[in-house]
């Protein structure tokens, strides 16, 4: 595995994601959380073009780079039948990697799904790795300038360890998480893993059948974990509502939507700024204020009390 080359960890939120791509030049496109694995609510969000799957990443549960996965099975011809496929070569890199599985192998799908514009940064990439075996599209993938500036945009400090460092002690090791990702190409659900050898099927599937398909396989996924695990995180790859609310006249979606985007705005710009100097430059000025006062042991002893009362109303 190479070094991480100055790719940071992202969250799986559905305002970074968006924002990314878009600063990438993609249009049309918008992520929406889902919070339920229910095939009608993924259909209630209109065509889907895919889905991005965050999961507390376990050599079981994963089946990684045995010679068959536990479910589906691997396709040796697909990225000779145009399925854009990238092995991952690089640390912190699979979020944007699962993103770019589905927009990529997007941009001329089947009716009625609409085409995803590319834009000219993403087209001329996915045109230079035409042909590429999956190790190669993922080194000119980590190596791509513009696609690590715009993953880079979205960093913070973020909950989930490193997903690419697989500890030799597992029952002892902090969780890790991995992002993958699910689309229909070719008539054909793919499961687009760059840590496995190559793209896994789960048989035909069209955009008709998709939230039907796609449901039933991540649920046979979630099942190899113990009874009782939440830590996964789906988010749909979708058209972008407003498109088809100005075409007819919805005000009520557009306004919406427009404020969603707006909340998405301002949360990636706070994600851009480090509050650790402020937060410690303000306590100073709070501590030398009541010190002045003479008020600060009773403060402080206040502030001990209140912790304690906290605690045991959580007890």
């Amino acid at each position: 595995m190479g070094d991480a080359g100055g790719w940071s960890t992202i969250e799986s939120d559905e305002g970074v994601f968006t924002s990314l791509i878009e600063n990438l030049g993609v249009q049309d496109v918008q992520f929406e959380e889902l919070i339920s694995l229910d095939a009608d609510t993924i259909r209630s969000l209109g065509p889907v073009y895919g889905v991005i799957f965050l999961f507390k990443w376990t050599r079981e549960a994963a089946g990684a780079r045995a010679e068959a996965p536990i479910d589906g099975t691997y396709d040796q011809t697909a990225t000779d039948n145009n399925v854009f496929f990238a092995a991952q070569t690089i640390q912190n890199a699979c979020g944007t990697q699962a993103i770019l599985s589905v927009i990529l192998n997007n941009d001329n799908p089947p009716a009625p799904l609409q085409p995803i514009p590319l834009g000219s940064e993403l087209r001329s990439f996915k045109e230079f790795t035409t042909g590429f075996p999956p190790e190669l599209r993922g080194e000119a993938l980590s190596n791509s300038e513009a696609i690590r500036t715009a993953h880079n945009a979205f960093a913070r400090a973020s909950p989930f360890a490193d997903e690419t460092a697989r500890p030799q002690d597992e029952e002892n090791a902090a969780d890790v998480y991995h992002f993958i990702a699910y689309t229909s190409v070719n008539g054909t659900l793919y499961e687009l893993d760059g840590l496995q050898p190559h793209p896994i099927s789960h048989g035909e599937c069209d955009s008709g059948n998709f939230p039907e398909v796609v449901s039933e396989v991540l649920r046979r996924r979630i099942e190899r974990y113990p009874a009782g695990e939440t830590h996964f995180n789906l988010m749909a790859v979708t058209r972008d509502p407003r498109i088809a609310a100005r075409e007819i006249r919805d005000v009520e979606t557009l306004e919406r939507e427009e404020r969603k985007r707006g909340a998405w705005q301002w949360e990636n710009t706070l994600r851009r700024w480090n509050f650790v100097g402020f937060i410690g430059e303000m306590m100073k000025g709070v501590v030398e204020m009541k010190d002045k006062q003479g008020v600060y042991d009773e403060w402080v002893e206040g502030a001990k009390k209140e912790t304690r009362k906290k605690l045991e109303m959580r007890r």
